[in-house]
């Protein structure tokens, strides 16, 4: 009864949404498609409703996004009907030592994916955890120890566990999820498109820049062969600009401790920033470790003096491409969004257009009357001109340059989760 309720509930919904799906492609998408999707008892239209879980374990958070896609036969791409997504903190890597406690987390997280997939669909529904940097900076053994847990979370859920459902992704990967998760969502993926968005990812552990150039120079130029990642879809070849950078060079919450490191030393146990409110002292916990910092009381703070601290990291760090002005739309989100939030720049719902300039002009503001801005966040100069720096003096962009900011596009979260999910089903020989 369950299955024949629900068939006519999205057979219905297919019908409202084919003239709103994300894109076209070849028959193809859908033939490949065949041999992996469960098969399912569907009405006389053979429109098939099939569901995944996908889990991003985060250096932040732990998120389960579980999307439910239409696919037709007519060989349309799936429209993706639903998107429903949870998240707790701390993220798998707080963890660390307790393995068991991480697999609760994920066991608790899984109940969102059984009051979402109907009872039915469950052993035909794949669920798949992916971890970035937290677990990238955790000791090996660590690392296995809480990916173990997972599985064994996973083996002993209802759902279908595919080989590999539980691993950690490179940042390189990341990028390219996040990319194609963004040009799915705003419908520029399909054989025929000439137009595409950028992306411009900010997480606890790492940053991402991804982009499909528009001038050949821009793949020639990059000094390795690791910023350069081509797919395959819809009988297209893909080629992308992708650069990401993990803890070991810069991320967000390591700048953090790079630029406190860059002015005390590692052999003192309270590290000092010009970034920070003078009476500022408090623990901060990063990597796995627990670190004491604090204002200096004694000397001066404001943002001139954080811009040369956070520029001492950023600066010779990060690789600018040959092409970013005037070659594509760039979407930020993650940390780009909610301090753009948290600083007032943007509604925190709505999101919305800003200049690389607002986030400076607000960054000065922030830092220098740092007492009005420290009930919002004592981090929050030090993330905003961080964000200045990497945009500017990082990546390159012009102060003119003009970002959307967003968490959600047509109410589904701004991630990389959509793009693995669809690497997953279609296999999409990312190299």
């Amino acid at each position: 009864l369950e299955n024949v309720i629900f068939s006519k509930l999205y057979a219905g919904a297919e019908s409202a949404v084919r003239g709103a799906h994300f894109g076209m492609c070849p028959c193809g998408w859908f033939e490949s498609l065949t041999g992996i999707l469960p098969s399912l008892s569907r009405p006389a239209n053979h429109s098939r409703i099939f569901y995944a879980v996908m889990f991003d374990a985060g250096s932040t958070g732990t998120r389960i996004h579980v999307y439910t896609f239409i696919q037709s036969v007519s060989g349309n791409l799936p429209v993706l009907d639903n998107e429903m997504f949870h998240s707790i903190k701390p993220g798998l890597s707080a963890y660390a030592d307790s393995p068991e406690m991480g697999g609760h987390t994920v066991r608790m997280l899984l109940k969102v994916a059984k009051k979402t997939v109907p009872r039915l669909e469950w052993k035909r529904t794949p669920v798949v955890l992916r971890a970035t940097a937290g677990l990238r900076l955790l000791a090996t053994e660590k690392a296995q120890a809480l990916l173990d847990q997972v599985q064994h979370v996973f083996d002993e859920s209802p759902f279908l566990v595919p080989d590999n459902s539980v691993s950690i992704m490179n940042g390189t990967n990341e990028g390219i999820l996040a990319w194609i998760s963004l040009n799915f969502l705003t419908g520029h993926l399909n054989a025929q498109t000439k137009k595409t968005v950028g992306i411009l990812d900010l997480g606890g552990g790492s940053t991402q820049i991804t982009f499909l150039p528009k001038q050949r120079k821009t793949i020639e130029s990059v000094p390795v062969a690791d910023y350069v990642a081509r797919f395959d879809m819809f009988n297209s070849t893909f080629e992308l600009y992708t650069y990401s950078r993990s803890h070991t060079f810069i991320t967000f919450e390591a700048v953090k401790l790079k630029s406190f490191c860059a002015l005390t030393g590692l052999e003192w146990r309270v590290f000092k920033s010009s970034c920070l409110p003078k009476k500022f002292r408090d623990e901060w916990s990063f990597g796995g470790l627990t670190y004491h910092v604090s204002g200096d009381p004694d000397g001066y703070s404001g943002y001139k003096l954080c811009y040369q601290e956070v520029l001492k990291v950023v600066k010779g760090f990060i690789h600018q491409p040959y092409e970013l002005e005037d070659s594509n739309v760039f979407y930020a989100f993650s940390y780009y969004f909610d301090r753009a939030v948290d600083a007032g720049l943007i509604d925190g719902v709505q999101g919305g257009m800003l200049e690389v300039r607002d986030f400076k002009k607000r960054a000065k503001e922030v830092c220098n009357k740092m007492t009005k801005y420290a009930l919002i966040s004592p981090f929050l100069c030090l993330d905003m001109t961080y964000i200045t720096c990497l945009l500017k003096d990082g990546f390159g962009f012009k102060e003119s340059t003009v970002l959307q900011l967003t968490k959600k596009v047509n109410n589904v979260e701004a991630s990389w989760a959509l793009g693995a999910t669809l690497d997953h089903f279609y296999n999409l020989k990312i190299h």
